[in-house]
């Protein structure tokens, strides 16, 4: 069986975001593990249109649908905002359908508890987007994991919880391979 492929998703578009330092941090420990091809895959670089008010044929909508097409699993990398994710998430989930079914996913999610509600919620649309969730969820606070709110220095302790997520992701991704 050839090597899995895992998008590391950036969940966040803004100026200043911290997402890309995270995605990072996240792929440097995947990349140790040899087991899939992890990639980060920026939800900018898609420039998708508003679900609804695009004509449904932008590029940037096919380019989005190939590049998750392509991919056997993903790990989300989530902010909260108002109790939720993003915006620009949902868009980016809302904006394909069947590129996301039968594929596990993991979060690794931030914010000031943690990212816990944003994680809770993401869980509800990928049941509907029929990607299965995997239960390690590392949890990185605005409080003790970032420096003034934009220097990502994550604590020691949330390497083995990124190691255990990225476990069940490559084993969930590999068994629902078999769906696709």
């Amino acid at each position: 069986m050839s090597k899995l492929k895992i998008g590391i998703i950036l969940g966040s578009t803004r100026q200043g975001r911290v997402s890309p330092q995270v995605g990072e941090w996240v792929k440097g420990i995947a990349d140790k593990r040899e087991d899939a091809d992890y990639e980060i895959v920026d939800i900018a670089d898609f420039e998708l249109p508003l679900l609804g008010e695009g004509t449904g044929e932008e590029p940037g909508i096919a380019a989005w649908n190939e590049k998750l097409s392509s991919l056997d699993g993903f790990v989300f990398i989530v902010q909260e905002y108002n109790h939720s994710i993003t915006g620009a998430l949902k868009n980016a989930l809302d904006s394909a359908r069947e590129a996301w079914n039968n594929k596990a996913a993991g979060i690794v999610s931030y914010g000031s508890t943690g990212g816990a509600r944003a994680a809770e919620h993401l869980r509800g649309i990928m049941g509907e987007l029929m990607i299965a969730d995997v239960r390690v969820h590392p949890t990185l606070s605005l409080f003790t994991d970032f420096e003034n709110g934009s220097v990502f220095k994550p604590a020691d302790l949330h390497l083995d919880n990124v190691e255990a997520m990225l476990d069940q992701v490559h084993a969930w991704s590999g068994a629902l391979k078999s769906l696709r």
